[in-house]
């Protein structure tokens, strides 16, 4: 199983160097990706402009949304291009994670419905297929004739059919490994079913919090973003891994699950978090 890493995009107090400079760092220790969080209403950095910042002074780390909330993203011509663009300056190492998000306020600062998200997310994937094979005219032209891979995030039946019908595969985030060990026969037979070649991708995402304040860097990042959730926001803050045991034992128990990649997003925006995680985790190749 791969491993990748996080960038603090969503982190409070996220400066330049928490995108520069981590990206630099998390190629230099060995991590696949950089994975970013999507938001709209919320003091974050935008995740496609995150990602260009990182590909500038990176060549080889996958760049991963984790996910794009796309139906956000109403020009869906404007996202292929924008998606495509990307793809072409990070030498094919766009990776898109997309789905619909749960945060009404999101859809509300938009102008849209929140309610019909699902049917134009479908929509979108349905879009963004033909203007990536070239048949609308929105370039550039996908690299290699390959568009980016798309990953749709979720692990019930509406995600797999969706990732079976256009995409490579599910990333499934904040789950612990049971639920991929559990969604991925249904995705496995979804595919075959289909008559698609090779196998699905399953990307995993779990948070980390390390050094002498993780437990407050936990409580501070994670408390505020999943504020909304109440009570459930209490456990997510506590499944961070805050120590190098705990961070082993996750990756571990999703190796064990099947997952193709775990994503390790972090909870301060300082770059030493990357090279706290890359110590713990002496499989990584830097």
């Amino acid at each position: 199983m791969e491993i990748g890493i996080g960038l603090p995009n969503t982190v409070p107090g996220v400066s330049r160097a928490g995108i520069v400079d981590w990206a630099r760092r998390a190629e230099d220790a060995g991590f696949s990706s950089l994975g970013t969080i999507g938001r709209l209403t919320y003091s974050n950095y935008e995740e496609l402009v995150s990602l260009a910042a990182a590909a500038a002074v990176t060549e080889r780390i996958r760049l991963t949304t984790d996910i794009l909330l796309a139906p956000l993203h109403a020009n869906t011509a404007l996202l292929a291009k924008q998606t495509l663009t990307l793809d072409h300056l990070s030498g094919g190492r766009l990776v898109l994670g997309m789905a619909v998000g749960g945060r009404e306020d999101d859809y509300t600062a938009s102008g849209l419905d929140f309610r019909e998200r699902g049917r134009v997310f479908d929509t979108q994937l349905e879009e963004l297929t033909r203007h990536w094979a070239g048949e609308t005219g929105v370039g550039p032209a996908p690299l290699s004739g390959s568009r980016p891979q798309v990953l749709v995030g979720g692990g019930g039946a509406r995600a797999i059919q969706r990732a079976v019908r256009y995409g490579d595969g599910l990333t499934i985030g904040g789950a612990p490994p049971d639920a991929v060990a559990q969604a991925l026969p249904a995705l496995t037979t979804a595919w075959q079913d289909a008559g698609r070649e090779g196998k699905p991708r399953v990307v995993a995402l779990s948070y980390y919090a390390l050094g002498p304040n993780a437990q407050q860097q936990a409580r501070n990042d994670l408390g505020h973003y999943y504020g909304f959730l109440g009570d459930y926001a209490e456990m997510i803050i506590n499944g961070a891994a805050k120590d190098a045991d705990t961070v082993r034992a996750y990756v571990e128990g999703f190796t064990a699950a099947g997952a193709d990649e775990l994503i390790l997003f972090p909870t301060a925006a300082d770059p030493a978090q990357v090279d706290l995680l890359a110590e713990a985790l002496p499989q990584l190749g830097g």
